[in-house]
């Protein structure tokens, strides 16, 4: 069995299955492992989510703020941000049944031998494993029930910027769901500044990238990240590994062998 974390495909399928026919992946045996941001902005975010829904058993996706964006589109509980890219999708005849497959989705997920956390966006450093991945079942749980429309609806905002467990209600969910889709950078009390996406030698002060507040050896995982294609896949460090290397923008798309740990790349 072979286990492959792939970066944001924002509708790219053609590279997508590029790095797959570089592995010979075979979705009977192996392991696909998605950061999120699977649609929206690349030409074939209906393609694309049709062809993972075939092959959802050998899937491991944790959402991205494109995808959540696009089901509360899809739900009518936001006419904000509607981008022509997925109007094919938001009109299929089977929209419905594929944003429910995203539903079922993660924000975090931890692979079985405990030696990869994943999320979209990354995991902030006051949060313990444990704690980024109870609090990621917090959203699950809501996206899961009827209050589902009700969390789209209050789902858009930069408040709160700031952390704190003792939040509650929808600024509670509205917090969880930025820090793990949205977060790029933060200052040293862990303040988000969510407006930021450009490269790191630009970050304004006092503020870094979220991943620099993290010691070395903190965790005993590595983290997977996506999000922020202006890194281009570097964060110079070995415990954390970004994998949005801007294939929508025209660069290429990045896989991780997560045995191995070799990277494969296809141009876009």
């Amino acid at each position: 069995m072979g286990r492959y974390a792939v970066g944001d495909l924002q509708g790219c399928l053609a590279p997508l299955q590029c790095l797959l026919d570089q592995v010979s992946f075979n979705p009977q045996r192996d392991q696909l492992w998605l950061v999120g941001d699977l649609i929206n902005r690349g030409p074939d975010s209906l393609d694309t989510l049709r062809y993972l829904y075939n092959i959802k058993e050998s899937l491991h996706i944790t959402l991205g703020n494109h995808d959540l964006h696009c089901i509360a589109l899809a739900r009518g509980t936001t006419e904000r941000g509607r981008h022509p890219t997925l109007q094919a999708l938001l009109n299929a005849p089977d929209c419905d049944e594929l944003m429910h497959w995203l539903l079922q989705q993660a924000l975090v997920r931890k692979s079985d031998d405990g030696r990869y956390l994943m999320s979209h966006a990354g995991i902030p450093s006051a949060w313990t494993s444990e704690q980024a991945l109870a609090l990621s079942r917090e959203v699950e749980t809501v996206l899961q029930s009827p209050h589902v429309d009700d969390f789209f609806r209050n789902m858009y905002g930069d408040e709160p910027l700031t952390w704190d467990d003792s939040l509650t209600g929808y600024d509670r969910l509205r917090a969880i769901t930025n820090h793990l889709t949205r977060m790029r950078i933060c200052d040293a009390t862990g303040k988000l500044e969510l407006s930021f996406k450009g490269i790191a030698a630009d970050i304004p002060a006092p503020y870094r990238p979220w991943f620099e507040w993290q010691a070395e050896g903190s965790r005993s995982e590595t983290l997977i990240f996506g999000h922020w294609a202006a890194l281009e896949c570097e964060t110079n460090r070995s415990d954390i590994i970004a994998l949005d290397s801007g294939c929508v923008w025209g660069r290429h798309m990045t896989m991780l062998d997560m045995d191995s740990g070799e990277l494969h790349r296809c141009s876009c």
